[in-house]
């Protein structure tokens, strides 16, 4: 873009003013948070923790979609610290991680020289928008005195066995005193080694997880995945599952968000049955949650993994069961229970034994059963069950029908509860209590037993990767211990190369001194995965600097400190894509450390926001594929940072998925420089500005009251539900307002620019400190760090009408405005309404149709 056309289109000098504030803060510290203890600490202040989910630092920069929620939070924290709150409002990376070893592997560079670039880079980007991040407390993941104590934490988990009877954690050593045996302690442990079914994918020469591997091929690269057994380390998140998932109900999380926690962690109540194998005296342990139907169990489905599998098999199957297994072998979890896709199976020729009725029922191997869920095993019952229907009708199995339904009903598979038919003593009776007989009477004779499953599984923690924490172990003698704590951090050795071995053995292996720790131990070779710095950052950001613990406990007791809410942090924003696993592993590792007494509350996150994307202008996700990233630090050069931060703001709801729009953004810049001009004129087009002489010192008018503390109650009120739109409409009416006016009140405008502050901190602190050199009585100081204003409602009274709000033509809410409001201020109020964001959120918005003093409709499409 040519400089000419820069030119015309600059509003007001931000190209100056915005380096100037950036220094300014930096070189007073504006935005430093002293810790309880430290020089300048004010006890008396409430406190307020706004956090960010911490990036990734990549080599591509960030594009325009990461500064929407860190804005948001940045308007938050600005607010809250204008109004009395000590503010912890920190920022770090992520940086351990496959890109970075993969960029590695094929330069020969070591992966910090490229993580220390790119969070430079990150980092230079941030500053650019004018953050309040409080810089003194930056934390990157693969700094030593960062993982130094990522690894201590997987020490305790390591440490420590979940007390059965408390529900809470305990360290092992009271199992030792107790007399349990090491093998006995081992198999409680909290982080334990086990051989499980992974994901190897020889290309990566690594473990990945199900979420990593699509159509049986790894997402970065696209290499090759198989399914193979292998020696990892294990997290026993299992055993906080009740309390993962009954512990939600306290969040002021969206509901959306604790479904799927909920979902994922997958709380089922039913019975475990045993049915034994024909021929002999072993036995297979089903778990269902329709114990009433066992009288239709017809045939049995393994997981192709089952260790069963082979002792079954009859002479005859072998070849097809082994050939079956490898056509699976590459298929990820996801791909293999995919309900659209066409049931596979292979009958192994063996039979089980129907416990409540003796018949021998044949047992099949297929790949919609996992060994990761339930016992790897199902007792299939077509008639009540969609998969195993479409199972047994392709390969021509028994169908029995057990369950009456309700008159008028006419599914083929019925599934619901209905009265028990074809089920001997348990023949008549309705579900709930078929289900409590035949559970009784399978308990009676020691044929199953009641219990509650859940579709979590236990945490696979281990990577065979370089770009990781090493883990705190070693190997003595086949067993494993704990590396001495005065020995962390274990740091990872340098190595010629950073390619896989080719085999599971991960790279560290190829550093054979490193590997030796003694002539009777080893060390642990694989690395942690990239889930655990991220775990619990939270608590870094806390006491960063601390040497002697992972956090102070004054300073976690304060911070954390939650007024009886079961969380600490008061504000956590971030996208939807964390909004399962980083989030249920932080809860599970933060719940072992209190119970353990190393922090203050039982959850770490108490009100959470997920910010919808920002879509490229084609309406498409961002990607450099299809060419529609827009750079942030373009936008910025050519509007300035306020300009980008306001936009992001206006576009609508936070949570909201929209579009890009640097239409938009010129609108919103055009704003800007209205603003700049109410207060500022120039004689010679823009080289020189001075305070205009319409800005005195006298006594607002009774209308322009009204509109000053309108303005001061929306711009409060919409920081604090995030409807950031709704407050800046209303400073655009300010605006609109005082431009016409020829007298224009100081204290009204110097009001004013409190408010515009925590969206657009670099012109404000620029028009105030000129205000500040003509009227002396203003008070000293930055804005930043200058008190909110108040608003009075005596200066509130106004007519006002309702408005009916329609999303695609249905009434949702109706929403009371100003009956002189424009339509933008109309939109911004229907757009607000928490009944119409239940409908859009997730939505794009196409169109909003007003009329005026009416009703307003939102047109929306998925």
């Amino acid at each position: 873009m040519s400089e000419t056309t820069s030119e015309k289109r600059r509003q007001y000098p931000f190209d100056a003013i915005e380096p100037k504030w950036q220094r300014y803060w930096d070189e007073h510290k504006t935005y430093r948070t002293p810790n309880p203890g430290d020089e300048g600490f004010d006890p008396s202040k409430p406190k307020c923790y706004v956090l960010d989910m911490f990036p990734y630092p990549s080599g591509d920069g960030l594009h325009v979609g990461h500064p929407e929620g860190y804005t948001a939070t940045d308007i938050f924290s600005r607010h809250k610290r204008k109004n009395g709150y000590n503010v912890l409002h920190p920022m770090g990376w992520d940086a351990f991680g496959l890109p970075a070893e993969q960029y590695a592997i094929k330069t020969g560079q070591h992966p910090r020289l490229t993580t220390e670039r790119n969070i430079e880079r990150f980092r230079a980007q941030l500053k650019r928008l004018g953050f309040c991040y409080d810089w003194d407390r930056e934390i990157n993941t693969t700094d030593p005195d960062y993982f130094r104590w990522t690894q201590w934490i997987f020490l305790q988990l390591y440490n420590s066995y979940l007390d059965e009877n408390t529900g809470k954690a305990r360290p092992v050593s009271e199992l030792e005193a107790q007399g349990l045996s090491r093998d006995e302690v081992d198999a409680r442990r909290l982080a334990y080694v086990a051989e499980v079914q992974v994901n190897w994918c020889p290309g990566l020469g690594t473990v990945l997880a199900n979420e990593e591997v699509v159509d049986g091929k790894s997402e970065v690269g696209g290499f090759p995945v198989e399914r193979r057994p292998l020696r990892q380390w294990m997290l026993r998140i299992t055993a906080y599952a009740e309390r993962l998932s009954n512990e939600l109900e306290g969040l002021a999380w969206p509901e959306g968000i604790k479904r799927h926690q909920r979902e994922w962690i997958g709380r089922s109540e039913g019975a475990e049955v045993r049915f034994a194998l024909d021929g002999s005296g072993e036995s297979i342990t089903v778990f269902t949650t329709r114990p009433d139907t066992l009288f239709g169990a017809t045939y049995m489905v393994l997981a192709p993994e089952h260790p069963l599998v082979d002792r079954v098999t009859s002479q005859s199957r072998k070849d097809a069961v082994e050939a079956y297994r490898k056509e699976i072998a590459g298929k990820s979890d996801m791909d293999r229970t995919a309900l659209a896709k066409v049931k596979t199976g292979v009958d192994t020729g063996g039979f089980a034994v129907n416990p409540v009725n003796g018949g021998k029922i044949p047992i099949w191997i297929a790949d919609y059963v996992l060994i990761s869920y339930g016992t790897g095993a199902i007792m299939a019952v077509p008639a009540h069950d969609e998969r195993d229907f479409e199972f047994a009708t392709q390969f021509g199995l028994p169908i029995q029908l057990v369950v009456e339904a309700p008159p008028g009903n006419t599914e083929k598979c019925f599934t619901g509860d209905g009265v028990s038919i074809n089920s001997g003593f348990i023949s008549g009776l309705p579900t709930p209590e078929a289900k409590r007989r035949i559970t009784a009477w399978l308990e009676e004779r020691g044929l199953g037993r009641k219990t509650v499953n859940y579709k979590l599984r236990d945490w696979l923690f281990a990577r065979q990767r370089y770009w990781g924490e090493p883990f705190p172990i070693l190997w003595r003698d086949g067993r494993h211990e704990a590396v001495p704590e005065a020995e962390l951090p274990v740091m990872p050795p340098e190595l010629e190369d950073y390619l896989p071995t080719g085999t599971p053995e991960p790279p560290l292996s190829k550093a054979r001194e490193w590997v030796r720790y003694s002539d009777n131990a080893v060390r642990e070779t694989n690395t942690m995965p990239q889930w655990a710095g991220s775990c619990w950052y939270y608590l870094r950001f806390i006491d960063a600097s601390n040497k002697e613990r992972f956090v102070g406990a004054e300073a976690e007791r304060y911070w954390m400190g939650s007024g009886g809410a079961p969380g600490g942090v008061d504000l956590y924003v971030g996208g939807t894509e964390h909004a399962v696993l980083h989030l249920l592993y932080a809860r599970f590792w933060h719940k072992v450390l209190f119970d353990l007494g190393y922090v203050s509350t039982p959850e770490p996150f108490q009100r959470l926001v997920n910010q919808g994307l920002i879509l490229g202008e084609d309406g498409q996700k961002m990607s450099k594929s299809r060419g529609n990233v827009v750079n942030p630090d373009h936008v910025v050069r050519e509007y300035g940072a306020d300009s980008l931060r306001l936009f992001e703001m206006f576009l609508g709801p936070l949570e909201q998925v929209k579009p890009w729009s640097t239409r938009g953004v010129e609108g919103v810049n055009r704003f800007l420089g209205r603003v700049w001009r109410l207060f500022l004129e120039s004689s010679d087009e823009g080289a020189n500005w001075a305070l205009s002489p319409k800005v005195r010192d006298i006594a607002p008018s009774g209308r322009q009251l009204k509109v000053l503390h309108e303005t001061i109650r929306k711009v409060e009120t919409g920081i604090e539900s995030l409807s950031f739109n709704t407050a800046i409409s209303q400073m655009m009416i300010f605006a609109n307002e005082f431009t016409t006016a020829e007298a224009r009140p100081v204290s009204a405008l110097a009001a004013f620019l409190h408010l515009l502050n925590p969206f657009a901190p670099h012109i404000s602190e620029e028009i105030y400190e000129a205000l500040q050199r003509r009227f002396s009585a203003l008070p000293a100081g930055s804005l930043s760090e200058l008190p909110w204003p108040r608003f009075e409602e005596q200066y509130l009274v106004e007519d006002t009408v309702e408005v009916v709000v329609q999303v695609n033509g249905k009434l949702r809410d109706r929403v009371t405005v100003a009956a002189d409001a424009g339509d933008e201020m109309v939109k911004a109020a229907a757009l607000a309404s928490e009944r119409v964001r239940e409908h859009t959120a997730g939505r794009q918005i196409v169109k909003v149709v007003v009329v005026p003093k009416k009703l307003i409709n939102v047109v929306v499409k998925p």
